[in-house]
């Protein structure tokens, strides 16, 4: 395909896609934000040529997009790492995925839940086994906090959206979207079990992508013992491929626990979540396994 000369083109989308080029350049920038920094693991990830890859990667880094971060000196070898620049491209990445999830791979309909067997549930089942990357969130009070507690147990709950009475309610129709409903059974029967969860040797994080005033309202309304993250800005939406929704405006994560380990591998996921309240009991279940070094299936995921 012929380029055309771009710099006198007063249009964003022209301009960005004159940045990234082509289908290879989004998923470049897809794998490193989940983490996969290292040109082996890119090209093994990605199975593109080692110049069509190399080629790609010095184009990012002349954009701004990415960044070098030397790791060793001899031989000299980089990873690549998303700069502030690169990290503005994660909404785009993640409209991308729930378009893709909806009107391509899907039927269209609006909702916030899956059947087994579709995409979304197969991408859940992958988790099995990956290491978190290393994802930092604001907690309701701003405070930056890893989305994995190193060296504790870590059950992570995502879940579409949870509000304090007031002027801050759900978006119009909330509960006529299918698996959308349930938030504040299930953050408050995590509150219940919270001790049960402790006494096991874990932590439990909630993640919406509410903003952070938001989650404190909710968090102090609801007295909950534990912290709730905001996701914001996508970064563990789209560093996991998250399955999300749009409604109100705003991308919402689907209903998702992962429960990860102290090294920060996940080891089991249940999704799609279908029933709020019992899937905390069947947590905690999971948690024993685990840490017995039991696991109830070849995947780990429990429905």
């Amino acid at each position: 395909m012929r380029r055309v000369d771009l710099d006198d083109v007063d249009c964003g989308i022209t301009q960005a896609l004159g940045v990234l080029t082509d289908w290879w350049t989004f998923l470049i920038v897809r794998d490193v934000a989940g983490g996969v920094t290292r040109f082996d693991a890119l090209q093994k990830e990605l199975g593109m040529s080692r110049r069509a890859l190399a080629e790609r990667l010095a184009a990012l880094v002349e954009q701004g997009v990415l960044e070098r971060r030397r790791y060793t000196d001899r031989p000299p070898r980089y990873d690549y790492v998303l700069t502030a620049k690169g990290e503005g491209l994660l909404p785009v990445l993640l409209a991308l995925q729930e378009w893709g999830d909806r009107f391509v791979l899907g039927d269209g309909s609006l909702t916030a839940t899956t059947a087994g067997g579709s995409a979304e549930h197969r991408r859940a089942r992958a988790l099995v086994g990956r290491r978190l990357p290393e994802i930092v969130l604001p907690r309701a009070d701003g405070t930056p906090t890893p989305a994995a507690e190193p060296g504790v147990w870590t059950v992570l709950f995502c879940f579409p959206g949870a509000f304090a009475p007031g002027p801050q309610a759900y978006p119009p129709l909330w509960n006529d979207i299918p698996g959308a409903s349930g938030c504040t059974l299930e953050t408050m029967t995590y509150a219940s079990r919270a001790g049960a969860f402790a006494a096991a040797g874990a932590r439990i994080h909630g993640v919406s992508t509410q903003r952070t005033d938001q989650l404190g309202a909710y968090a102090e309304h609801a007295a909950l013992p534990y912290d709730l993250l905001s996701d914001a800005d996508g970064r563990l939406a789209t560093a996991l491929r998250l399955p999300t929704f749009r409604a109100g405006g705003a991308d919402r994560l689907k209903r998702l626990t992962m429960l990860i380990d102290p090294a920060a591998t996940i080891r089991a996921v249940q999704f799609p979540v279908t029933d709020p309240a019992g899937s905390v009991d069947e947590m905690l279940t999971a948690l024993d396994a685990a840490r017995a070094g039991i696991f109830q299936d070849d995947s780990g995921v429990r429905s």
